[in-house]
């Protein structure tokens, strides 16, 4: 009875966002981490997210990179412009982060097009990190991931500053409700955001202090969603613009769809995940210094992950819809 109680009660202390949606004052407060560049499911994943916060299910803290490439936080800053939230604090990562786009240059295309100004300086990922959770109540904040972790890492070794007198592990121990990360494979292999930054990675799941629920590439990697979105407006939208010309380009051959990685995780940060998906746990998440991962079903980590609960069109449905979203519409 004392383990059904004690493994209860773990499971409560990373679902309670969950229960507590309902009210006003507590939809999720959300920093959505990203490497907007590499692929582009992250432009489905911040429609996503601006488009739940249209809905008012939850508050965009801020949007920070992971990717410390010149072009990212432009990125990042037309999608913010164009769901009219010019406002949200952007951050770009530090050079010690991975610093790459992909092979067909879509992001320095889609800042061509859209971003009417010159590019601003950003602040460091850190100091947007450090500044936001700082003023924000005590266990209230959900990180969500999707790409690499070096933020993370550097959040958790930071000192105190003139934000807050506390050291980043002890911030997150304060202000961090729980992180949501799409991230490695379950039970075990080699994924892209684990292993490009596996120095990183190593860290920031070793240390962790707070729940985990990782949406591990194979959950993503059977939801096909963007064609539709790329039959909207390209010359307003810059999703429609980024899928239209990602589907035709990325690859090799012309693509109808593209994997929902990234959307998985924003969509289980802010909505219940036991809606979609079986959510499993509690458990552990290793990642290895070569950057493969593990899970262990014994240990309780506070870890917990995804697993398929309906058929994938379905959840591509869901999504889809919310990345179909324009504002003003």
């Amino acid at each position: 009875m004392k383990v059904i109680l004690c493994s209860l009660l773990v499971f409560c202390i990373f679902c309670g966002f969950i229960v507590e949606h309902g009210k006003a004052d507590r939809k999720p407060r959300i920093i959505f981490d990203t490497d907007m560049g590499p692929d582009f499911d992250d432009v489905g994943a911040i429609t996503v997210l601006h488009a739940l916060a249209a809905k008012g299910e939850c508050e965009i803290l801020a949007t920070v990179s992971s990717d410390s490439h010149a072009s990212v936080a432009p990125t990042i800053e037309i999608f913010n412009q164009y769901f009219g939230k010019p406002n949200i604090p952007i951050g770009i990562a530090s050079a010690k982060a991975p610093g790459f786009i992909a092979h067909n240059n879509w992001n320095d295309s889609l800042v061509l097009h859209f971003l009417k100004k010159k590019p601003t300086e950003y602040p460091n990922a850190l100091e947007v990190y450090r500044k936001v959770l700082a003023r924000q109540e005590d266990n209230s904040v959900t990180i969500v991931t999707v790409g690499f972790t070096s933020n993370i890492a550097e959040l958790l070794n930071s000192k105190p500053d003139k934000f807050s007198n506390l050291s980043g592990m002890d911030l997150v121990k304060k202000k961090v409700k729980n992180w949501v990360a799409m991230a490695g494979i379950i039970p075990n292999g080699v994924e892209f955001n684990v292993n490009e930054h596996k120095e990183a990675a190593y860290e920031a799941f070793s240390r962790w202090p707070k729940p985990i629920l990782l949406s591990g590439f194979e959950i993503g990697d059977k939801i096909l969603t963007g064609g539709k979105v790329a039959k909207q407006n390209i010359s307003k939208n810059p999703a429609a613009w980024a899928y239209q010309y990602n589907l035709a380009t990325y690859d090799k051959n012309l693509l109808s769809n593209r994997p929902s990685w990234d959307q998985t995780a924003v969509l289980c940060a802010v909505r219940n995940p036991e809606k979609y998906f079986y959510v499993n746990g509690p458990g552990k998440f290793i990642v290895y210094k070569d950057g493969s991962n593990r899970w262990d079903a014994d240990i309780n980590a506070g870890h917990y992950f995804l697993a398929h609960k309906y058929p994938y069109e379905k959840i591509s449905t869901i999504i889809e819809d919310l990345m179909l979203y324009e504002p003003g519409n």
